[in-house]
């Protein structure tokens, strides 16, 4: 989304083909690119048994926070170059009603633990879990093109990993299915700590963080939205993918 209100935009992904032929184009390290990305594609064939490990167990997600907490304290009180994600269970309010508590919070730990190994399988941050969500980012690397079509792929194989391969999973062991929806932008961040020792929180602070929670809400279940200026640098092929959002508020910010 851009600075400028009457120019925010917000797009819907309804096909993700093009997007490996983007990563391996933008990259001169072809044989490099393909590689990770088939042997990406081989880690979430078959992750029933990592889910179904996640529900029985506690995960530990203090080993992905960890990760994201000691990028950032690379950069405190400076701004940062980011995609920022932004994944968010649908329908928990409804579950928490009709769910036992324990199983609830099962079946949410499961759900958190899954996506934050996604993210970092893609080389992402996780920045923090939020109730029912859970916040995420990806640094430029040298490439922002590259970073954001990564971030998009990376999003795709979280919706495909839960209805593919998560949710037969839960429907044999009487749990309801999921559902996501995410929302994208790409900016600059300024990287907040909080205390002055290395365990203090830290934290994102700057428009894009308040633009990617407001894409989320107006983001369908199972669908994945981008801002303006997250779709600007996208290869036309991968943008071509997503359709224009119409106007929703005031703001100028676009919706289904």
């Amino acid at each position: 989304m851009t600075t400028s209100h009457k120019d925010k935009k917000k797009y819907v992904n309804t096909s993700s083909k093009y997007i490996l032929t983007r990563m391996i184009e933008g990259d001169h390290s072809r044989d490099i690119v393909v590689k990770k990305v088939v042997n990406l594609e081989k880690r979430f064939t078959q992750p029933q048994d990592r889910f179904w490990h996640s529900l029985t167990h506690i995960p530990t997600h203090n080993i992905y926070m960890k990760h994201g907490h000691d990028f950032l304290l690379k950069h405190g009180s400076f701004k940062v170059s980011i995609v920022v994600i932004y994944v968010d269970l649908v329908g928990s309010t409804k579950m928490s009603m009709k769910l036992p508590a324990d199983k609830l919070v099962t079946l949410i730990r499961a759900f958190s633990h899954q996506i934050s190994f996604v993210v970092k399988s893609y080389d992402g941050y996780v920045l923090k879990y939020v109730g029912d969500a859970l916040k995420a980012f990806f640094p430029y690397d040298f490439n922002r093109h590259l970073t954001c079509d990564k971030a998009v792929r990376c999003a795709k194989s979280m919706i495909t990993a839960i209805k593919e391969k998560i949710n037969p999973v839960l429907s044999k062991h009487d749990y309801p299915e999921l559902k996501l929806k995410i929302g994208m932008d790409e900016g600059e961040n300024v990287v907040v700590q909080y205390g002055y020792d290395r365990s203090s929180q830290i934290d994102l602070l700057e428009y894009t963080m308040n633009v990617t929670s407001k894409i989320t809400s107006l983001t369908g279940p199972n669908s994945l939205s981008v801002g303006h200026n997250m779709h600007k640098p996208l290869n036309p092929k991968v943008q071509s993918d997503f359709q224009e959002l119409l106007n929703l508020d005031k703001d100028g910010a676009s919706g289904m």
